[in-house]
């Protein structure tokens, strides 16, 4: 036992070290005991030699590695040559520009690389002690700005490998299984590396020169010639290294798997574990072989950071449970909607705080103390808003469960994790000793740093956008069998996404072509998700589980929102290319302040943009018949409708209903019936939004501030402001009564109607307001309060509002 702890800590210290030797075992093995994954045996015997003949060892296990790296080269220049050649046919597998693009710079590298190791390799062979190579070594860290390109364009070329996969099966193929000739004197001929490995080789052997440097530098003498040469060699190497760091995917080796194969982290991000009836955020690392939930442990300032593994699941071991099982499974309670609206409430205040005390130049403590508060919030936030389950099975032991925002995310973990498991992997269980070295190489494998709020933003980055973003879904190819397909839009909201719109479902083809258009309200989005679905009707496969989804996802894609390119008065049209699928789709943006413009009708004989007062005179009613007609089709067939009233609907149906309202065509009765329910509630919306004035109006507005800052909204009730009898129950109640199923709370529904209803007339909206962050942060978090409250605090009772007809009556 005691020597297990030796060795434990002895490996702590090589973990934290670098020393470059576990890496390069890594690839390499254990020549003493292959695939033991036990890489410290190689670093004892480091320490244990001395002097020149340190430096001998260095660069042999240097000259090793650079072979493999070389062979590794070669393997991804193989395939080119054949792909140029096509490319000038008929029938190209891929354009030049795609083939300029995935294989950007790789020949001179290589050739780079090719020249330094036939000059160094006969200088090792040949060793003598005074023998220099510095020169060489010197003449490498100079060509680094090669490199340099290589990584601008890493990113670019990884998703343009991974969108020709997705399109073209003769390349996918080709990307999947390169071969890489095995060294000289290996028995191995070859092994078969993907294409997206070999192309992160490059940024990885850049980390790799530099700590050979670092070590080699270490175990020459000062007054030898190469010390003066290395040194120079390490300075270049090591400020091209920082320079490129933010740039580069941070990702690297862990340990050698029971197979004696190297193993890779290929994704690790936080999340939600439901863990002894109560929310955990773990951080999860998907290895090729395994996966490990681990948590950050505290640590004292200045030590060195390291990860508590919770548990793991080798991957021939892991399982997803079916309907059937999950169904069997606790059951995931919500967290309540009111309380997640206060966290958004408070973030939305502290955020504004923060940006008084900086235009103010308080003092960097106080605004730290602001930035702790709203760090606690967001994380509150990030732990109790995920609500989709996503479920793992330990087929010999336990079963646990995350909750996720999205099923976006739960398709990305699945499908990387069934994508492995399909290579042949072997059942395992890891000593002490390797669960160590594993765990302990989370912290400098991982990818994803922070936990995901804003609060962990640098001040210059984008806030997002506010707003609208106008949406049409116009068609998609690709499929490869008919089936009932339909299309969900996502965006990001407060650090997790949400579900915004969803087309109708396009029975039976293979190109639906929906052209459907949708409004999706922005506060501070960076991204849009396209997700395609293909409907299951069989209710036997129906999975009762909480926000669970049945239907089965065939693509999704995801854009970021970039304000240049969206911000314009044209429609931008653009195409998601997701597993072979594409959905071609338009889109623009209004700001919040044109989108919320109040313009007046010319035409008074229609509904929209005509003063209330004026339409219940006309029609001598208390309420509009275009609200009492939209509310009664609601209530008749929508009322159990997921996110009825937060879902968008189509633009052009909505557009549709408003022409025929306006002209009070006799047609309405019918046309509302066969029109989609989510048409009529965003039509509703739609009204009150036209509005010239709001419906709680600009006059009585600065007392409902009043009443939400002074946090005393009684206030209201003395002042006479919560008398109107016109909008709250007949449009709210009866929805919210539903909530277990339509998800659609009072809070729910203050949040889509607070910033229709009320809002601060413009003159007020230019005096206080500079930004549309500011817009957001004061008065929308504030609108919703204000209407959430008059909701929970009706002037007439439900009981008495049901004996009301007038409410429900479709007499004019």
């Amino acid at each position: 036992m005691e020597e297990e702890e030796e060795a434990i800590g002895f490996l702590d210290k090589v973990l934290e070290d670098e020393d470059v030797f576990l890496l390069e075992e890594c690839e390499l093995g254990t020549p003493t005991s292959p695939g033991s994954g036990s890489p410290f045996l190689v670093a004892v015997k480091v320490e244990a030699g001395k002097g020149l003949e340190m430096r001998k060892l260095v660069l042999s296990g240097f000259l090793a590695s650079e072979e493999i790296y070389i062979n590794q080269l070669e393997a991804l220049l193989l395939p080119m040559k054949p792909l140029k050649a096509t490319a000038t046919t008929s029938q190209p597998v891929l354009t030049i520009q795609q083939i300029e693009t995935i294989f950007y710079k790789i020949q001179d590298i290589y050739e780079i690389h090719k020249e330094f190791y036939d000059n160094l390799c006969p200088k090792v062979q040949q060793w003598d002690s005074q023998v220099t190579m510095g020169h060489l070594f010197q003449k490498l860290a100079s060509q680094l700005g090669v490199y340099k390109a290589f990584v601008d364009n890493y990113k670019v070329a990884l998703e343009t490998a991974e969108k020709c996969s997705q399109s073209n099966n003769q390349f996918q193929k080709i990307s999947e299984e390169l071969k890489v000739k095995g060294p000289k004197d290996s028995k191995d001929s070859h092994t078969s590396v993907t294409m997206e490995a070999l192309l992160y080789k490059p940024i990885d052997r850049v980390t790799r020169s530099t700590l050979v440097l670092h070590d080699l530098l270490k175990h020459t003498p000062v007054d030898h010639p190469d010390y003066p040469l290395l040194q120079d060699a390490l300075r270049i190497s090591q400020n091209f290294l920082s320079s490129i760091n933010e740039d580069i995917d941070p990702r690297r080796t862990a340990v050698t798997t029971p197979k004696g194969e190297t193993r890779q982290l290929v994704k690790d991000g936080f999340l939600v574990e439901v863990s002894e009836g109560s929310r955990k955020l773990r951080h999860v690392f998907l290895f090729t072989d395994v996966l490990l939930c681990a948590k950050l442990k505290k640590t004292s300032v200045g030590k060195h950071q390291q990860y508590d593994c919770k548990w793991y699941i080798p991957l021939a071991d892991l399982v997803f449970p079916s309907p059937e099982e999950s169904e069997a499974s606790p059951h995931v309670h919500p967290f309540p909607d009111h309380e997640l609206e206060d966290m958004k409430m408070k973030i939305s205040a502290l955020k504004s705080e923060i940006q008084k005390e900086k235009a103010n130049k308080a003092q960097s403590r106080a605004i730290e103390r602001l930035k702790k508060k709203m760090f606690e919030n967001e994380f509150l936030l990030l732990l109790n808003s995920p609500t989709i389950p996503f479920r793992i099975h330990n087929r010999n032991g336990k079963s646990y469960v995350f909750l996720l925002s999205s099923d976006y995310e739960r398709s990305e973990w699945r499908e990387a994790i069934q994508k492995l498991q399909k290579k042949d992997l072997q059942a395992f269980v890891l000593s002490s000793v390797e669960l160590q070295v594993l765990t302990g190489s989370c912290f400098k494998l991982r990818t994803v740093h922070n936990i995901p709020v804003t609060s962990n933003k640098d001040d210059d980055e984008s806030p997002g956008l506010y707003g609208f973003l106008h949406v049409i879904v116009h068609s998609a190819k690709g499929f490869k069998q008919s089936a009932n397909l339909y299309c969900t839009l996502e965006v990001d909201s407060f650090g997790y996404f949400v579900s915004k719109a969803k087309t109708r479902v396009f029975r039976d083809t293979t190109e639906p072509k929906w052209d459907e258009e949708f409004e999706i309200e922005l506060e501070g989005s960076q991204s849009l998700r396209i997700l395609c679905y293909e409907k299951c009707y069989d209710k036997t496969k129906v999975n009762k589980d909480n926000n669970e989804i049945v239907d089965k996802i065939m693509g999704k894609g995801q854009i970021q929102l970039d304000p240049q390119t969206v911000e314009t008065k044209n429609w931008h049209t653009d195409v998601i290319e997701m597993n072979g699928i594409k959905v071609e789709f338009s889109m623009k943006f209004t700001s919040r302040d044109m989108s919320l413009k109040r313009t007046p009708s010319k035409k008074q004989t229609g509904v929209f943009g005509v003063k209330i007062s004026v339409v219940t005179k006309r029609e001598r009613s208390k309420v509009p018949y275009i609200v009492r007609q939209c509310v009664e089709e609601v209530e008749k067939r929508g009322i159990e409708e997921v996110g009825i009233y937060r879902i968008s609907g189509v633009a052009t149906d909505i557009q549709a209903l408003k022409a025929v309202f306006d002209a009070n065509n006799k047609d309405i009765l019918l046309m509302l019936s066969d029109m989609d329910i989510n048409a009529i509630a965003g039509t509703l919306k739609l009204y009150f939004r036209e509005l010239p004035e709001p419906l709680l109006t600009d006059r009585l507005y600065p007392a409902f501030m009043e009443g939400i800052v002074t946090s005393r909204p009684r206030v209201w009730s003395s002042k006479g402001l919560l008398q109107n009898d016109f909008f709250p129950p007949p449009l709210t109640f009866r929805v919210a009564e539903k909530e277990p199923i339509n998800k659609m709370s009072l809070h729910n529904l203050a949040t889509v109607f607070g910033p229709t209803l009320l809002r601060p007339s413009e003159v007020e909206s230019k005096a206080h307001l500079t930004s549309a962050a500011d817009i957001w942060s004061h008065d929308v978090m504030a609108q919703v309060q204000v209407l959430l409250y008059y909701l929970q605090h009706p002037p007439i009772s439900f009981a008495e509002l049901k004996r009301n007809t007038l409410y429900f009556s479709t007499d004019v």
